[in-house]
């Protein structure tokens, strides 16, 4: 008589894959963290965060509101609810643009107003470097949540694909915390 031999069925892919993804891109966060703590006053001239820096609330809280509104399109599509998902889908694109425009203007005005650089001093350096990794990958998770919601728009969403999606707003779960990070470092510990 033969005994069967158990199936073995490991993890889904798509989620090892985002979650080492994230643990790749945490090492590099985590290296731009550890710099701009390390630079923290050494700039020889100014300005100096305290100078310049002025915490972005509305942004923040634009940004973190997103998980929450990210979670509820993918539970939506999870019951079959496409409208539902779509309005939650609209809104995350909508907060994650809203806090891109307040990075964008924080920048306009400390290059513009506040003569603050990439290359004015070590703070310049760090700041840009740093914020800006993020932005990139705000504008990464965009344009991925705005390629989402063009296939709904277009009827190629359904609820069989709320495990894909789950697996994207992990991305976006992971933008949103390194900004906890980030917001921290620079605009709570920095000045």
């Amino acid at each position: 008589m033969t005994v069967p031999h158990p199936i073995l069925v490991g993890p889904a892919r798509g989620p090892v894959a985002m979650f080492s993804l994230i643990a790749a891109e945490s090492a590099i966060f985590t290296i731009f963290v550890v710099a701009y703590i390390f630079y923290i006053g050494k700039s020889q001239t100014g300005p100096q965060p305290k100078d310049v820096l002025e915490a972005p609330i509305f942004y923040t809280l634009c940004l973190l509101s997103s998980s929450l509104t990210i979670h509820l399109a993918v539970k939506g599509l999870r019951k079959g609810r496409s409208r539902d998902f779509g309005i939650w889908w609209c809104a995350t694109i909508v907060l994650g643009a809203t806090f891109l425009f307040g990075t964008l203007s924080e920048w306009n005005r400390l290059i513009y107003r506040d003569g603050l650089t990439i290359s004015t001093n070590l703070f310049g350096t760090t700041y840009y470097s740093l914020v800006g990794l993020h932005g990139f990958h705000v504008i990464v998770g965009l344009i991925l949540l705005t390629a989402v919601m063009a296939f709904a728009l277009s009827g190629n969403i359904r609820q069989q694909h709320a495990e894909r999606l789950d697996v994207l707003s992990l991305y976006w779960h992971f933008v949103d915390t390194v900004w906890v990070v980030v917001f921290t470092v620079v605009y709570v510990i920095g000045r």
